[in-house]
């Protein structure tokens, strides 16, 4: 339960094992085949079927050794067959254990942002205590769309989406951005189609143009907004010293293509996209591995997922962490 080879996390911790299929990322799940493989054991009693693990709430506080640790590696936290108050319990844990970050992805999008928005402090006193033991609550009369600097924000809690192609993005992204949370992240793996994440780098008010004093939507670029006066005239518009806005953005992006049999390939070039983009827009980007089909068309590559940067163009040998990488130190 708690060894991994997933490179962008320290171990996993799974309350909850098994799943359903949503979208085309999950074709060829990874923690589907392992259920079956071991169905019918400790690990896996009632094999992909959802299954609650109590017995397994406390593990990250015998833990002593601070990590960043993968939620529900073998599952979705925000499955509709999870009931609440078992979310709840989770949350509870990663609320007590702030020297750990707990890395939470999901592709059930909308109850993620409904459940997170919603989650408050028992005791309003206890609100800026920065460790320890913080009595969070999940307050269902509270409207899914607060502002979220209204809830309750763990700062050791990373939020992120799976975005395997565009039209995913498209669904998933817009929610994450609406839910509170310390960092947020998208995992495009497997990338099965290119990703542009541009428009979700872009920022509706800005300055006013200093000719003109028309507001335009602005891009972030290398850490300065910038972009094209929308009126008549088309100003480029630089304002260098403007701090760059917290909320509502991304803060990591995760690339990979798909491994295992019939494994679907990953064009380099999306991988390259993201990873320019990243550069510009301030995010950070972690290469994880270049796929099944990469590794068999570059046979000396020893990885058969392709997950060895030693072997990738120097360009796609990207392995960041957010600013908020320190453990228990999220932003």
């Amino acid at each position: 339960m708690n060894t991994t080879t997933i490179e962008w996390t320290d171990r996993t911790w799974n309350p909850v094992t098994g799943c359903t299929r949503v979208s085309p990322g999950c074709d060829r799940c990874y923690a589907e085949n392992i259920a079956r493989r071991f169905a019918g054991g400790p690990g896996f009693p009632n094999g992909f079927a959802v299954t609650l693990h109590p017995e397994r709430l406390d593990a990250p506080r015998r833990w002593r050794r601070p990590a960043r640790v993968f939620v529900n590696s073998m599952s979705d936290l925000f499955h509709a067959d999870i009931p609440d108050a078992f979310v709840l319990a989770v949350f509870q844990t990663m609320a007590d254990t702030p020297q750990h970050t707990f890395q939470v992805l999901t592709k059930r999008h909308a109850r993620m942002r409904a459940f997170c928005n919603r989650l408050g402090f028992r005791d309003p006193n206890r609100a800026e205590a920065a460790a320890g033991h913080l009595a969070i609550a999940y307050l269902a009369d509270r409207p899914a769309d607060v502002t979220p600097w209204d809830a309750c924000q763990l700062p050791n809690v990373w939020l992120g989406v799976s975005a395997e192609d565009q039209a995913r993005a498209e669904l998933r992204i817009p929610a994450l951005l609406r839910t509170n949370a310390a960092v947020r992240f998208v995992s495009a793996e497997p990338l099965i189609g290119p990703l542009d994440l541009e428009p979700w780098f872009k920022h509706v008010q800005t300055p006013a143009c200093d000719r003109c004093a028309t507001k335009g939507a602005l891009d972030w670029r290398n850490g300065h907004l910038w972009g094209r006066c929308t009126c008549t005239c088309h100003t480029t518009v630089v304002w260098p010293n403007l701090p760059r806005p917290r909320p509502r953005r991304l803060d990591w992006v995760i690339v990979g293509g798909e491994s295992g049999p019939g494994a679907r390939p990953m064009d380099p070039a999306w991988a390259r996209d993201i990873i320019e983009l990243g550069k510009a827009a301030g995010f950070a980007v972690f290469m994880k591995q270049l796929g099944t089909a990469w590794a068999r068309a570059h046979g000396r590559c020893r990885s058969p997922k392709g997950a060895d940067p030693t072997y990738w163009p120097e360009h796609l040998q990207v392995r960041q962490m957010p600013a908020a990488a320190a453990i228990g130190g999220a932003r």
